[in-house]
């Protein structure tokens, strides 16, 4: 059984700073986007209103992803974070669709809008944002945080293009094109939103690891001296940051003591070019069929000789 702990504090703290920060800014997009007339700041509202869940979840994941494993969650909680990331994912497209919904009406109804209120509550929010993103960059990798991190970075973008729309609505008295920050700002959410649910799904599905190839797994684990073939090989993702691997490798018919040697380089050799940490290798040195799995050949059941490691 393996534990990973992914740095439980540091991501804990800016997770908390941020849900405090971000709870604030909330209550100013809603005041000021109603008085404001503004749909571009009530969709960033929204848009940091699924911020604020992203962190809230990743909280959540983070706390029970550092829970050991147990007899009966032998992996542990890894993918606490990854089905946070998940719901998290799904809730975007969600916002993004009543945005879509709210900015058509108001395109052809349009409202007369304060850009600059617009204007000061955006830069206000292109701060914070960009400072939460940053925390968050240099907090942690995996897939709930990142999740978390894209929402920031893209609610930076998204309150930036604001502020330039409320520049161009001061310049020209054009109040659509706040309809059309928000019609923007929704496209920005789905397409965030899109990329993280095909990555948690991967990892749910217990599909190969983003950036991984299962050729040159293959490949790599061929290369090692003593190894004469590979087969029945399957690679997924217990949790975002932690790869598994199961395989049967053919070696010769030699002591378990010699064995030893190629298992510790196949070992050696996933870990190094593929941060695979968790393998489950089965030696076996007759030919073995492979048919649903590995079947044992038929007669040949008693010199079928297993190490598993």
């Amino acid at each position: 059984m393996h534990s990973h702990v992914h740095g439980a504090g540091s991501p804990k703290r800016v997770l908390k700073i941020s849900l405090g920060v971000t709870a604030a800014y909330i209550v100013l997009l809603v005041v000021a986007g109603i008085r404001s007339h503004s749909l571009a700041l009530l969709s960033e509202a929204g848009h940091n209103l699924s911020d604020f869940l992203a962190l809230l979840l990743s909280l959540v994941a983070v706390y029970l992803q550092s829970r050991p494993a147990s007899s009966t969650k032998t992996y542990g909680y890894h993918r606490a974070g990854v089905l946070a990331a998940l719901v998290n994912a799904v809730s975007l497209v969600a916002v993004s669709v009543f945005i879509f919904y709210e900015a058509f009406r108001r395109l052809q109804h349009p409202q007369h809008v304060q850009a600059s209120v617009m204007m000061w509550v955006a830069a206000a929010g292109v701060v914070m944002n960009g400072v939460i993103a940053f925390l968050l960059y240099r907090s942690g990798g995996d897939v709930n945080m990142r999740s978390a991190l894209l929402h920031e970075v893209g609610d930076t973008l998204s309150t930036a293009a604001v502020i330039a729309g409320g520049w161009a609505i001061m310049l020209t008295g054009n109040s659509w094109i706040d309809s059309a920050l928000s019609l923007g700002i929704g496209v920005l959410i789905l397409w965030s939103g899109f990329g993280i649910v095909r990555e948690t799904l991967n990892i749910l599905l217990e599909g190969t690891p983003r950036g991984v190839k299962l050729e040159l797994v293959e490949s790599a684990i061929r290369s090692i001296d003593g190894v004469n073939d590979v087969h029945d090989l399957h690679c997924w993702s217990i949790g975002s940051e932690t790869r598994a691997l199961s395989c049967h490798i053919a070696i010769a018919d030699i002591p378990p003591s010699v064995s030893e040697r190629i298992l510790r380089d196949v070992k050696d050799r996933l870990y190094q070019h593929f941060r695979i940490d968790h393998t489950t290798i089965q030696f076996e040195h007759v030919e073995c069929e492979v048919a649903h799995g590995c079947v044992i050949p038929v007669g040949e059941s008693e010199e079928h000789q297993h190490h598993g490691h």
